[in-house]
């Protein structure tokens, strides 16, 4: 179903009409893979609790939180450090085709539903997507501060010039 290193399928079909809670947390091997995937030094402790409710007759609404520890490259140290991450998830899922767009305007445009595929909604493609989604692509260490280098006048642009100038 998914091209993600994460996978829990469901089927839409399966779900009680009161919908169910499902606790997710993906093993060592996979919080490896998806920081690969994500660019970032380690994920760890992921852990995602989700609320499947059937929808509409073959659709679902997924909702939830995931959370994880990120560690990550500070952007100004270059430091590793780890980040909390926290990621709420409220999405709806309806069968391929059956989606019809709202006619609004721009300030109040209605988000499309995903789509199910094959009758299948996959929880954990959904909470990996979230976790890298969440994760910040500029990370800062706390404290960490950016201190920008002291400016040579000799190494200016314009410099060269300006000397030029000057021996006239």
């Amino acid at each position: 179903m998914t091209d993600l290193p994460y996978s829990y399928p469901f089927s839409v079909l399966d779900l009680p009409a009161g919908g169910f809670d499902l606790a997710l947390a993906p093993d060592a091997a996979t919080c490896a893979a998806i920081a690969s995937l994500a660019g970032v030094i380690a994920v760890e402790d992921v852990k995602a609790n989700l609320h499947l409710a059937p929808e509409g007759g073959a659709g679902a609404h997924v909702t939830g939180l995931v959370t994880a520890t990120i560690r990550q490259a500070c952007g100004v140290t270059l430091e590793p450090f780890d980040a909390p991450l926290s990621e709420e998830i409220d999405v709806h899922f309806v069968p391929p085709g059956t989606y019809k767009p709202v006619v609004t305007d721009e300030e109040n445009e209605i988000d499309p539903p995903d789509e199910t595929e094959d009758g299948r909604i996959d929880a954990g493609a959904l909470v990996c997507e979230f976790l890298i989604l969440g994760i910040d692509p500029y990370p800062r260490k706390p404290g960490a501060v950016f201190e920008p280098p002291a400016e040579d006048a000799a190494a200016l642009p314009f410099a060269a010039l300006s000397r030029l100038k000057d021996a006239e």
